[in-house]
């Protein structure tokens, strides 16, 4: 069990009571300073290693067990550089990445990324690709997936994904050839190739096309990500009470949760891979969804996820499932769930 006296003082009582419940230690809230943070080159993008560096003054250490990924000291602010302004780099936890990775995606195939926003995801499933197959996220707000198109434009991944605003708990997916502003939408923008429509059913499930890959990286309490829970501190405490200590939208999130990995096997082709994630660290968000989610569905097995051998991760309480967290894994905490459907 966590132990309070041992934590950091800015985090309020009933937050340390959350960690204690969950028997998390409030100390990694303490290495925000000493966690790196990560960015992933774009493929073709290393002969400017060298003036990337120059710009942001500091050295690009690669992450020797995730392709593309580099390690930058915590401090450094990417944003303002021209590498990211110009679309050579951006920044996504590496444990995010291990996530994408863990689909094992390949050119060709049909990939749907259930809860896309912002973005960063997106983009590593698009270049995974290869130009070739499909690719199509969705996300409920539509601010936010606007912010996934525009991440996709910028670096020139825009003609490759399909992007809808959509309740990821009862989306389906068009099939690819059809066209997007055909009446399937109720609004429809194109801009240099990237489309994003609101989505609406009016199609029979079965002249509906299932994906080969799914993503479902959900929506949590984030209490696995250091810097989100250190960005509290400036929106106020009670601004966590809210979004992450409220027993009525816990229990709503874990609803939620588990619809979003019901809909996305639903939408998986038999023999393909799912992969269930999510940025906090308690058994309820994590091994319990899944738990509940194996007992309603006999097509469900666990995967191994074989590229996970060199991953500095540890073994969630399900076997075959797996956590990070910055003590472990020097990254943000991630839950990862990799499921295959079975022909029943």
């Amino acid at each position: 069990m966590a132990d309070a006296r041992s934590a950091p003082e800015s985090l309020p009582p009933a937050f340390l009571e959350f960690l204690q419940e969950n028997g998390l230690d409030p100390m990694m809230y303490s290495m925000v300073d000493t966690i790196p943070r990560y960015i992933r080159l774009k493929p073709g993008m290393e002969p400017h290693i060298p003036e990337i560096q120059s710009e942001l003054k500091c050295h690009l250490n690669k992450v020797s067990w995730l392709p593309d990924f580099y390690a930058i000291p915590p401090q450094v602010q990417i944003a303002s550089s021209m590498a990211y302004q110009q679309g050579k780099i951006y920044g996504i936890d590496a444990a995010s990445g291990a996530a994408v990775l863990a689909l094992d995606v390949q050119p060709g195939e049909h990939v749907l990324d259930l809860c896309a926003a912002p973005g960063a995801k997106l983009c590593m499933l698009a270049d995974m690709l290869g130009g070739r197959g499909s690719l199509t996220g969705v996300d409920v707000a539509k601010h936010r997936l606007a912010a996934c198109r525009t991440m996709l434009q910028k670096y020139s991944l825009g003609d490759r994904c399909r992007l809808f605003v959509a309740d990821g708990t009862s989306f389906s997916i068009l099939p690819v050839n059809s066209s997007l502003g055909n009446g399937e939408g109720s609004t429809c923008h194109k801009d240099n190739g990237s489309t994003l429509s609101e989505w609406t059913s009016k199609r029979s499930w079965k002249d509906r096309q299932k994906s080969k890959k799914v993503l479902v990286d959900a929506e949590c309490t984030h209490d696995g990500s250091i810097k989100h829970i250190q960005k509290f501190e400036f929106w106020g405490w009670k601004t966590l009470d809210r979004r992450v200590l409220d027993a009525e939208r816990t229990d709503d999130l874990l609803h939620l949760q588990l619809r979003l990995l019901t809909n996305g096997f639903k939408l998986l082709k038999t023999g393909g891979s799912l992969v269930y994630s999510t940025c906090s660290l308690t058994v309820a968000q994590n091994e319990n969804v899944v738990q509940q989610f194996l007992c309603k569905h006999s097509s469900a097995e666990l995967q191994k996820i074989d590229s996970a051998d060199s991953w500095p991760c540890r073994s969630g309480s399900i076997f075959k499932t797996l956590r990070f967290d910055p003590a472990t894994s020097q990254t943000s905490g991630l839950f990862v769930a990799k499921f295959t459907k079975l022909q029943i």
